[in-house]
């Protein structure tokens, strides 16, 4: 039932927010050069996806986790993005394509091997990966690894329809300042 919700609400969420992406699209294509950052991710039962989002970095930044990155990084424009959370509209396509959910624990990196053993050891990487969650409302972010793979797996036994749109609808109304940057 959740992934019949991800496809609807991700389909009219991109097809809403088109114009919305087209612009900010171009205001990137002016900030960075390049608007569109894919990075590989660690997906359900640890395959690797591409996901994507708009750049809030400058382009030569290290792929590294947000909390471990150098808050110079991050361009003016990006740091609307973030703030707005804007950044993460690229990522309803991979919902579409299947690869993320809307709600599930959000996709860490492949060299972020603590947070993978304790997700793997809780079986979080079981479920898709997703854009917002129980973590990111309640304001944890992959700096306390641990914490982090405990409240995803309580999150996904508890999954409800009403916790799906209750952290969809948390984070579309701002709660949750999303990954730490270092500064």
């Amino acid at each position: 039932m959740i992934r019949l919700f991800d496809i609807v609400l991700s389909l009219t969420g991109l097809i809403v927010a088109s114009p919305l992406l087209v612009v900010l699209t171009l205001i990137g294509l002016f900030d960075t050069g390049a608007p569109i950052f894919c990075q590989q991710r660690v997906g359900r039962n640890k395959r690797p996806f591409t996901l994507v989002k708009f750049r809030t970095m400058k382009k030569d930044t290290s792929h590294v986790a947000s909390h471990l990155a150098d808050a110079n990084a991050i361009t003016p424009f990006g740091g609307f993005l973030r703030k707005t959370k804007l950044d993460e509209l690229p990522q309803l396509w991979n919902v579409l394509w299947g690869q993320m959910s809307l709600v599930g624990p959000r996709p860490c990196l492949f060299n972020q091997q603590e947070l993978i053993a304790e997700r793997e050891q809780r079986g979080v990487l079981a479920a898709r990966p997703g854009i917002t969650g129980l973590a990111q409302v309640s304001e944890i972010d992959m700096s306390t690894p641990v914490l982090l793979a405990q409240t995803d797996a309580e999150m996904l036994v508890n999954l409800t329809l009403k916790h799906y749109f209750k952290y969809i609808l948390m984070t579309v109304a701002g709660k949750g300042s999303g990954d730490r940057v270092k500064r």
